[in-house]
């Protein structure tokens, strides 16, 4: 574990800058200096939606290729994802906790938690060792979220999602506010489609981000799959779901092959990050497959 000061010159710099900046923050991962320089705050409902999670990936895997650094909180839902679509590019993320730098929290995302760690990212909190989360420190941490980062995007949220409160602090902070937009029908919309009334720049596509930092996509993120490299039975199968999201069965009507078969190519699709699985239905994977 490492301690940084405030009066430390490690300080993170733009954190300083805020009115009311931790007096200490403990480490643990790699501290390196540039993981500072361009800093995004991630931020959406727990409550993830397949939209949300598609989003989260497209977005923030790309966004961390070409070289920003993911700033989140560390909890279930668009947090996590944020924080995993990061790494799965070999980019660089800090998750803030809400709890002692010793706590991991929530539990359940012990794997999370190690494998920022061990791939050269960064936890950090201003709580010491096993200090429980309470009410109160979530919103203590989400002004350190938005501290650190010269922006923050918005993904998911309802209309008194906690994501608003680390909205409410870019903008008291003076930060770039980006809302992503959702279907009108869903009420984890409600809070982007506020901010984007409210003035935030709307997102439909990293360029929307990386332009603010002055930077261009990642050549190597334009296209992770090249659709010459898959099978015919393959493109098929994306051609099928880029239309809509569809079961096992229905897949196995439309492609006329049997379902021990279909079974395997799905496996191995899974695997290779192609389609995603959930409430029974597949969908293109947007983190690992653009067409």
């Amino acid at each position: 574990m490492k301690i940084v000061e405030i009066k430390s010159l490690e300080y993170p710099c733009l954190l300083r800058q805020i009115n009311d900046p931790p007096e200490k923050l403990y480490c643990k991962g790699s501290w390196d200096a540039n993981l500072f320089n361009n800093c995004l705050a991630v931020v959406g409902s727990r409550r993830m939606t397949v939209y949300g999670k598609q989003i989260t990936n497209e977005l923030v895997s790309k966004i961390a290729l070409s070289g920003i650094t993911i700033v989140s909180g560390f909890m279930y839902g668009v947090d996590a994802q944020a924080h995993k679509a990061a790494l799965s590019v070999g980019g660089k993320t800090i998750a803030v906790m809400p709890c002692g730098i010793d706590l991991i929290h929530p539990g359940h995302q012990k794997d999370l938690y190690e494998q920022i760690i061990a791939e050269g990212s960064l936890i950090i909190s201003e709580f010491e060792r096993n200090f429980p989360p309470a009410r109160w420190t979530y919103p203590k941490r989400n002004r350190i979220v938005a501290g650190l980062s010269q922006a923050t995007l918005v993904i998911e949220g309802s209309s008194k999602s906690g994501t608003l409160i680390t909205a409410e602090f870019a903008k008291k902070f003076k930060r770039k506010l980006f809302a992503v937009p959702g279907p009108l029908t869903s009420s984890l919309s409600q809070a982007t489609s506020q901010l984007i009334k409210e003035g935030a720049s709307l997102v439909a596509d990293p360029d929307d981000v990386l332009g603010y930092y002055g930077l261009s996509r990642s050549k190597d993120s334009a296209n992770p799959f090249l659709e010459s490299n898959l099978s015919e039975l393959e493109k098929d199968i994306l051609k099928k779901l880029r239309q809509e999201p569809k079961e096992f069965d229905a897949l196995c009507r439309l492609t006329k092959i049997s379902a021990s078969k279909l079974g395997t190519v799905i496996s191995f699709m899974l695997l290779k990050g192609l389609v995603e699985e959930e409430s029974g239905k597949y969908y293109v994977s947007k983190s690992r497959f653009s067409a």
